[in-house]
């Protein structure tokens, strides 16, 4: 069950007040602290007050449990046709920011991922000491949604009479909407946290069609990893899929997985990502220290970031543990995430001289990260997370790399992937032959996740982009299927930009402005690329840190961004990347000093193109895309730069805010 207790109104009148609160006390689990059997009291006691005069019927739901946020809604109760969430505060007057976020963040959750009350009225309460009520208003995006209410106790029935009088809907019944399906999408930030909590990925995602099943994909990497242990072989496994498809989430759900109930094997989470790494290991030690506290068990964080390094670690310190000792690595089973973004040999055996004194270092990072695990005796298993499209520096080797390395040195290692790996990649056929007529490649399209479950209100977000940037004929019949349910906005105002996005979001919401590392002429526009984020700041900071994304103030780069992802994105546009709609390409070009210079490299070329790939797949909810106009008296932001990508981009179909 998603909740703890729950009873009808009228069980409520005719229980009374102690009866109530000892029924709420034995459903608990055990350890539950003085303060929250307390707060349990507190909340009966006034539901009990707010109906014992009333003939209202009606279901009451104690600590509705929400996964995705790893949290717990006070009470939820369904009267009518109106859904109320109620959090209780009474021990204090807090109507803070972070409060009302937080009951607007149970509210959306349910609205969004909580089939049964996509078409309720949902109505969001603060109940706290602060004497009286506020105005009870209209969602300015909803109509079936109040904004949160702030009242007292004394105030709670007047304030849900109002809303059942003023808010129409059609009526509930509350059994068949506690049994409602919840389908969620999380963020990777909210996944990890939930995962290492100890949910499973069942829990925490959706499964409707609409998706691939991430669970049958997790499954599936699990039963390998028992083949390759009763077996006693070897095996690496590719997970490919669209940007946004879970990959990651993918990985992650294996990390915090056992394989079986007595082996003392783990699996450690691995990530060139720099960024990445940084933002959900600090996520998920803010979330321990946070979750001791409400526990009374006071962890100090770096007692609980030593176990949350052992979760997640850099790719990069992984690799040199492997240089210093030539010992197996204490895993053996090990996800590379970003597998694609592994180094070549050129760049790997530069960094190893110049870095760490490692002279005549002959491997590619692939090679040498099999040869690491090469090293145990008997079984060891490797997870390769392979996006499509998304290496965006030099030195990034591909996924041919790795099939390379198994075709040539390392044969005897067993490799499972889905038809799709390295599909229309030249440089993948070679390799891909030989493991198949060597009879080690083992053909599994589960491992394969066709749909993009980031951006929830449209799955065809990655399919729009891939069609924009390539000229497709397709694209706008894909914007207008897009833009239904997922609002993608031009504007040539920078300051209109920045407004939509924070008119758009609600609650903790998060919302960021991005722009291509190249987009050096933005500065006339308070938007520097070169003045560089801390991620942990940006990404994790609340609306009162002008570090954070929400100020709007700081921009990230595809750098910062990938593997992450925000609700709502301001994308700016500049000359590094502009359309020639004469023969409907593009053309790149790098600052250096004071002037624009062409990029000619094919290479360069690839890269900049998936760095706006990655800009334009960063946001879950919608975009704005602001193309400037530049000025006529600056010769690096000449109009003529700006304005033949703005009209393709109208010509696709976007419109105005």
């Amino acid at each position: 069950m998603r909740y703890l207790l729950s009873v009808t109104l009228d069980k409520l009148r005719n229980d009374g007040v102690q009866d109530t609160q000892l029924h709420l006390r034995s459903h608990a689990p055990a350890a539950q602290t003085h303060e929250q059997h307390a707060a349990w009291d507190d909340t009966v006691e006034i539901l009990y007050r707010t109906f014992h005069g009333s003939i209202e019927a009606g279901r009451v739901f104690f600590e509705y449990e929400i996964p995705r946020l790893g949290a717990r809604i006070d009470v939820v109760l369904i009267i009518r046709h109106v859904v109320f969430v109620l959090e209780f505060k009474t021990g204090s007057s807090d109507t803070s920011r972070s409060a009302l976020d937080q009951v607007t963040d149970y509210a959306l959750d349910l609205r969004y991922f909580h089939k049964t009350s996509h078409k309720a009225v949902i109505a969001p309460f603060l109940v706290t000491s602060h004497k009286g009520a506020t105005q009870i208003t209209r969602d300015r995006h909803d109509p079936l949604m109040t904004s949160v209410a702030v009242v007292d106790p004394s105030a709670l029935s007047a304030a849900i009479d109002s809303v059942l009088a003023d808010v129409p809907g059609e009526p509930l019944i509350p059994d068949t909407w506690v049994h409602g399906a919840y389908e969620p999408t999380p963020t990777i930030v909210e996944a990890a946290r939930a995962l290492y909590r100890g949910h499973s990925v069942t829990e925490i995602t959706r499964s409707t069609a609409g998706a691939d099943n991430l669970a049958t994909t997790s499954q599936t990497l699990i039963e390998v990893i028992r083949g390759a242990r009763e077996r006693n072989e070897k095996v690496i496994c590719f997970v490919t899929g669209v940007p946004g498809a879970g990959k990651t989430l993918v990985g992650l759900n294996l990390a915090t997985t056992k394989v079986d109930e007595t082996s003392k094997q783990h699996c450690v989470y691995l990530s060139g990502n720099g960024p990445l790494v940084a933002v959900l290991r600090e996520a998920l030690v803010r979330d321990a220290v946070e979750q001791s506290k409400r526990t009374k068990q006071k962890r100090r964080k770096g007692e609980v970031s030593h176990g949350v390094k052992a979760f997640i670690q850099n790719v990069h310190h992984f690799r040199d543990d492997c240089v210093r000792t030539p010992d197996a690595p204490t895993e053996r089973i090990v996800v590379f995430d970003e597998a694609q973004r592994a180094w070549n040999q050129h760049m790997t055996s530069d960094f190893m001289k110049r870095k760490k004194g490692v002279k005549d270092f002959n491997h590619s990072e692939p090679e040498f990260l099999i040869s690491c695990m090469d090293r145990h005796d008997g079984w060891a298993v490797i997870v390769c997370l392979v996006g499509n499209g998304q290496e965006i520096n030099r030195g990034e080797a591909g996924i041919s790399a790795w099939l390379d390395a198994c075709a040539t040195h390392f044969t005897q290692w067993r490799v499972y992937a889905s038809p799709e790996l390295g599909l229309n990649e030249v440089e993948t056929q070679q390799p891909l032959a030989q493991l198949r007529a060597a009879g080690t490649f083992v053909e599994a399209p589960l491992l394969h996740l066709r749909a993009s479950i980031r951006s929830f209100r449209s799955n065809l977000v990655s399919s729009f982009v891939n069609s924009l940037l390539s000229f497709k004929p397709d694209a706008a019949e894909l914007y207008d299927k897009v833009s239904q349910d997922f609002p993608i906005i031009l504007t040539r105002d920078v300051a209109q930009a920045k407004q939509w996005v924070r008119d758009q979001a609600r609650g903790s919401e998060r919302f960021g402005i991005l722009a291509s590392s190249a987009a050096q002429r933005l500065r006339p526009y308070a938007i520097d690329v070169t003045s560089k984020i801390d991620p942990i700041h940006w990404f994790l900071n609340g609306k009162d840190d002008v570090r954070s994304s929400y100020f709007l103030e700081s921009v990230a780069t595809e750098f910062d961004v990938q593997g992450l992802e925000l609700d709502w994105t301001c994308i700016a546009w500049d000359a590094d990347f502009r359309c020639r709609h004469t023969d409907r390409s593009w053309d790149q070009f790098a600052f250096r000093g004071s002037r624009w210079e062409r990029i000619k490299q094919a290479e360069r070329q690839a890269y900049h193109v998936n760095a706006y790939r990655v800009l334009l797949t960063r946001a879950r909810q919608g975009m704005v895309i602001v193309v400037p106009h530049g000025a006529s008296d600056d010769h690096t932001r000449q109009p003529g730069f700006y304005d033949d990508t703005y009209a393709y981009l109208q010509r696709v179909g976007m419109k105005g805010a």
